[in-house]
């Protein structure tokens, strides 16, 4: 599915998003990708916590490339640190919206429970957004989130997989529902052409 041009992110996730990275990158950081990426209006200025179109998806995938190119090498990192602090958020503050409030994990498989958490995921972002197609999948024993509207890579080409902040969320949501470490490997990507951004869950393998 190609990315529709004129695709949204609702202002309850763009601040999620900017509290996550002012978190991480403190203050001057977060006021320094907003300038580069041309959204100073947020800058000591949040959007509110509503389901109001906020930004377009394509100024959200300039704020990412904004933050990877502000630290370098060091940019996969920080955004993938971002997208931990964005669950950690949405669970203190959303978590009605995630289905998370009072669920009983601990009861079930672990296998169920990275299911539940991955549905309730794409669930949120569907409510909170019409235009999102997002589902999860699992083939031969494995589990993957997948997603044809990201608005990570939206209008952005690589050779690679560069949906690091989204990585860090889902990572950080398997993490909060196994109470285990999990690795995120990004096996599809739009900015390469695939049809749409594929997140595979794969038990982390000790040496």
């Amino acid at each position: 599915m190609a990315h529709l041009e004129d695709a949204v992110i609702v202002n309850t996730l763009v601040r999620q998003a900017l509290i996550a990275a002012e978190e991480v990158m403190g203050t001057h950081g977060l006021h320094a990708v907003l300038r580069t990426s041309g959204l100073e209006r947020f800058i000591d200025n949040l959007p509110p916590d509503d389901l109001e179109p906020g930004i377009q998806a394509v100024e959200y995938a300039r704020l990412n490339e904004a933050i990877e190119a502000f630290y370098g090498r060091g940019g996969r990192g920080m955004l993938y640190r971002i997208g931990k602090a964005s669950f950690q958020y949405a669970v203190r503050e959303q978590s009605a919206l995630l289905g998370i409030a009072g669920a009983a994990l601990k009861l079930l498989p672990k296998k169920q429970r990275i299911r539940f958490i991955l549905n309730n995921m794409a669930a949120a972002l569907k409510k909170t957004n019409s235009q999102v197609e997002a589902w999860v999948e699992e083939k031969d024993g494995r589990i993957a989130y997948i997603e044809s509207t990201c608005a990570i890579c939206h209008s952005r080409t690589d050779d690679h997989p560069i949906c690091y902040l989204y990585v860090g969320s889902l990572s950080e949501a398997v993490r909060w529902a196994t109470g285990e470490e999990h690795e995120i490997v990004e096996t599809h990507c739009m900015a390469m052409g695939d049809p749409y951004c594929r997140f595979e869950v794969r038990e982390v393998t000790h040496a």
